[in-house]
């Protein structure tokens, strides 16, 4: 069964955070974006891929060695937002990540 090819969008901060990588890392990840997004980027798994919960964006991680990706999917395109090591995971994601709103159940 043929799966369905994911477009991959790196942000114009990714191309720089990729850059800043060490060669080995930098050609780790870029074999990571096209293994695991190009077909399932959102097949979770318990190490891998994690839908990421109480955020809206971004949707999802990508662990790779020492390395966190986030990224969103929207229909047939993956939107890589950041590349950050993982020391420095929470606080792009305290910084940068915007939180689900939730809806009040009683009336105002």
């Amino acid at each position: 069964m043929a799966r369905m090819r994911f477009e991959i969008i790196l942000a114009p901060e990714v191309v720089q955070d990729l850059q800043k990588l060490k060669a080995n890392v930098r050609t780790a990840v870029k074999a990571a974006l096209e293994t695991h997004l190009r077909h399932e980027p959102t097949k979770t798994s318990q190490s891998r891929i994690k839908r990421l919960r109480g955020l809206a964006r971004p949707q999802y991680r990508l662990r790779v060695e020492e390395v966190r990706v986030f990224y969103d999917v929207s229909g047939s395109t993956v939107e890589v937002l950041a590349i950050v090591a993982k020391s420095e995971a929470q606080s792009w994601l305290a910084q940068f990540g915007s939180p689900v709103e939730r809806k009040s159940l009683c009336p105002r």
